[in-house]
């Protein structure tokens, strides 16, 4: 079982890598559904972790439609990835209806070779599933990562294993939103997948108080090592 970690920053990370996680999907703004981390962040990354890092590619939150300097932002940060060596990307783009937009996820996939690739939760938006993933695997991608169109895994459980069905090993199943300690364990004998998704977080409180202590989100080793524990 592969455990992959949403870490909205090098340290989340690291304490992840310490933690047993195989790899991670970097981003920053975790608050909003995760955006593309800094230059600085993605070189540090590099530089520290010895697992797998695939690269959030998601230039604002809102829909997966994106304007013509949307798209070649992202264009960049794919090639910016290339060059620092990063093991994968992740990415997703549809039309105005909600389809996938082929044309465009084509550039970025040719574009990130020979990097993996992962379509992200836009997956969850389309009209047709199933017709979604065959075009997914036509394009090439690696994964897909889906809460089985529902608002978590465990409620798009029942989806998330017709799709494992359906994939037959021709792309990865990464599910992923909403699971825990809790309700991990029944999920993976239910849906047969193999890879999980997911953000073991806990909000760090602000150590020096003033005007702008807030808490902020950190992966939590022992959360982490639990949920490791849990799956074997």
């Amino acid at each position: 079982m592969i455990i992959e970690i949403c870490a909205n920053s090098v340290q989340s990370a690291l304490i992840a890598q310490e933690s047993g996680a195989q790899r991670i999907e970097l981003c920053c703004n975790l608050e909003q559904g995760g955006l593309t981390p800094s230059p600085g962040t993605m070189e540090l990354a590099r530089k520290w972790l010895a697992i797998d890092v695939f690269v959030l590619i998601r230039p604002r939150i809102g829909d997966f439609c994106y304007s013509d300097i949307e798209f070649e932002t992202m264009l960049k940060n794919v090639l910016f990835c290339k060059e620092l060596q990063m093991d994968g990307v992740v990415f997703g783009i549809l039309n105005k209806d909600n389809t996938i937009d082929i044309e465009r996820n084509k550039i970025l996939l040719n574009a990130a070779r020979p990097m993996k690739t992962t379509f992200h939760r836009a997956y969850d938006c389309i009209p047709h599933p199933s017709e979604g993933l065959e075009q997914l695997i036509e394009l090439g991608f690696d994964k897909v990562l889906t809460s089985g169109q529902a608002s978590t895994a465990v409620q798009g459980q029942e989806t998330i294993r017709q799709l494992v069905q359906q994939a037959a090993n021709r792309i990865t199943i990464l599910p992923g939103s909403g699971l825990n300690t809790i309700n991990i364990k029944d999920f993976v004998e239910f849906t047969n997948v193999q890879e999980v998704h997911l953000s073991a977080k806990q909000a760090i409180p602000s150590g020096t108080g003033g005007l702008f202590a807030a808490n902020y989100l950190q992966t939590s080793p022992t959360l982490l090592r639990e949920i490791k524990s849990i799956l074997g």
